[in-house]
This record gives structure tokens, sequence and C-alpha cells, in this order.
């Protein structure tokens, strides 16, 4: 019976049937609740679905009938074998295919719904069920030691007898060679930092910033060509509840692609620097950008809840901005930093997108000098 309640409350508020103090009661729960407010943004999806629907149907009811007058009248004829009108009858898997994937489509949503169902009325999180998104190489290591698995060497510009401790994703913020990331994927004394063709790059960490959980690198190597320009910019305002959005990042040594959307504009525990994203990641991805349908950058993975599948934190690109204007005041090596703001890749296809993107997307190798 709860659900249904929930689901007759969701309907109201959409319908703005609420009264104000209804309104904002319904509204603050939104912003403290993240699973309701994701229920919220499905029942809304599954409404327009339903709503498109039912327009495809009464389109096609009106062409049946229209269709019947023309027939009567004898301005068309069904007659497959007459020679002086040649319409032919639609097959029917071609008249229907639109209608049997609206149903499909629905079904998804459905299915999807029923997932926020399951997630509302489990129990509440905490924030020791919050998980960083960073990979802990150095567990892995020591599980190999103890096995008395040998490592392969590998040549690479991490300085000898140095012991890899993480690992994430890094994004250019200025073709100079800045790069944002995580604090918490910076767990060490140094970092390299990889291309997508597999090339490293000596990197120097330039601060890191505990409270936001975002750090800035600067590619300090001989090897690096900068480029003239980046093909996207870092967005400064506030994002859409349904906003469809994709990532890039690094949870195993190649680039990994993924999309979802925008279920709540606040973070864990209400948190108005981050969002709460709907999509699946994996430890590796932390630090990754996460692009709108431009390509403009418009926030960085960080943390996913370790018992819900497909719920994942993103801090909000906006506190980039404010990261770097704080550090310039203390720190002129910075002074150069220039972060576009009017590029986007508006009008390309998400393939086109992607691959103007992913040569500014590196994974990070942090690791600690014995």
């Amino acid at each position: 019976m709860e659900d249904i309640l929930l689901l007759n409350t969701i309907e109201r508020y959409l319908e703005g049937k609420m009264l104000p103090d209804e309104m904002a009661f319904f509204e603050e729960l939104r912003r403290n609740t993240p699973e309701i407010d994701q229920m919220v943004v499905e029942h809304k999806l599954f409404l327009h679905q339903m709503d498109n629907y039912s327009g495809i149907r009464n389109l096609k009811n009106s062409l049946h009938e229209a269709h019947l007058a023309l027939s009567v009248s004898g301005a068309i004829s069904d007659n497959e074998n007459d020679a002086s009108v040649k319409v032919k009858v639609v097959q029917f898997w071609h008249r229907y295919k639109k209608v049997t994937a609206i149903a499909a489509s629905i079904a998804g949503i459905t299915a999807l719904f029923i997932s926020g169902l399951v997630s509302y009325f489990s129990p509440a999180i905490n924030p020791d069920q919050l998980q960083n998104l960073s990979k802990q190489i150095d567990q892995v290591r020591k599980n190999q030691q103890v096995q008395g698995a040998k490592l392969k060497e590998v040549d690479s510009k991490i300085p000898k007898n140095s012991i890899l401790t993480s690992g994430g994703t890094a994004f250019m913020i200025d073709p100079k060679g800045y790069l944002v990331t995580n604090a918490h994927v910076l767990k060490g004394s140094g970092a390299v930092v990889v291309n997508q063709n597999g090339q490293e790059f000596n990197a120097r960490i330039i601060t890191i910033d505990i409270a936001k959980d975002l750090a800035i690198l600067k590619i300090q190597d001989e090897d690096f060509i900068p480029s003239a320009s980046l093909p996207y910019s870092i967005k400064r305002t506030t994002l859409d509840l349904g906003e469809d959005l994709f990532t890039l990042g690094y949870p195993r040594d190649e680039i990994v692609y993924n999309m979802g959307y925008l279920s709540a504009e606040s973070g864990y525990d209400g948190d108005t620097s981050s969002c709460q994203i709907s999509l699946s990641a994996n430890p590796g991805n932390s630090g990754g950008p996460v692009f709108n349908k431009n390509g403009e950058i418009v926030a960085i993975i960080s943390s996913k809840q370790a018992q819900s599948e497909g719920v994942v934190f993103a801090i909000k690109a906006k506190n980039i901005f404010t990261m770097i204007d704080e550090l310039k005041e203390t720190d002129t090596s910075v002074q150069k930093i220039k972060i576009a703001a009017n590029l986007n890749m508006k009008g390309y296809s998400r393939v086109d997108q992607i691959k103007k993107a992913e040569d500014c997307v590196y994974l990070v190798k942090a690791y600690n000098k014995k």
C-alpha cells in the first residue's frame, strides 16, 4: 500500500496538484533522499513515454479513418491488382514495428521504475557504504607477493623500486598539460599519466584539495606535445534533472565509455557541491569527466553507493573554477591556467564527440618511492 501512496504522491507532484507547503516539503524530501528523487525522474520519463505512445496511437487511428473515408468515396483502391492506383498495403511488421519499439521502451522504463522501488525500500545507506572509485593497486601487489607471483617488469617512467598505490582517471583542463582528477586518486608522492595509446608521461602534483576531493596535475615530460586547444569546455552552470550524460574513464587499462542521466541535483546527504548520476561505474572511474549532450564537461566522477548498482555521485564542474581561483591567490605558477568556457561539440554525433575527447582523458598511476 505504501508504494501505491508514494506513486500517487509523485504523480500529484509532477502534475502540480500539491499545495505550496506540501510541494515545499516534498522537494526537500527529494533533495535529502536520492532514492525518491530517482523515482521521480524515472516516473516522469515513464509518463512522457506513455504520452508519446498515446499520440502515435491517435495518429494511427486518424490515418485509418481517413483511409476508410477515401476508400468509400472511391478516391483510392485497396485492390492490389488495380493498375490505375498502385496503393500497396503495408505489411504487418512494417505497420507495427514502431509500436513494438515503444512497447519495449515502456517495458524497460517500467523495469527501471521497479528497481527504484526496490532501492527505496532497501535500508538507508551511511557514509561507510560510500565507495571511492579509485583503483587500490597496492593491495593487488601485496596479494601477488604473498602468493609468490613475480610482477612482470615493464619499461615504465615510474621510478624503480617505487610502489604503486592507487589509480584512476584524469582529464585535461588546459592544453598546456594541466589535468584534474580526484584527490583520493593520488594516494602517493608522485604520479604518471597514460594516454589512450599507452604512452606514459611524468606528471607533477600541483595541488590536492581534500575538502573538494579535487587535485591538479601538470604533465612535465619532454615527450609531451601540447595541443593548440581542447575540443570541449568546462561548464559552470547547473544541470537539469533527466539530462542525458556520458563519461569516459579507465576502469581498466583502456578507455571506457558509459552513458546515463542526472537523477538528483545534489549528492550524498544533500551535498550541493555534487550531484547524483544514474550510470554504471567501477574502480578506476574516479576523476573521470562527465559530459552533457553538447560535449561540455559538467561534473567529475567521485564515488558510488556500495550497496546500490548504478547510483554514482559526481562533483559539479564549477568547483574546478573555485579551486583554481583560490590557488592563484597563493601560487603564481598556476596563473597561466586558462579554462575554455565557450567550446563544445554540439551537433557532432556521440561517436565523433568521443573521438575528439578521448585524447584528453588519461589513466593515472600514483606511486610512493621506497
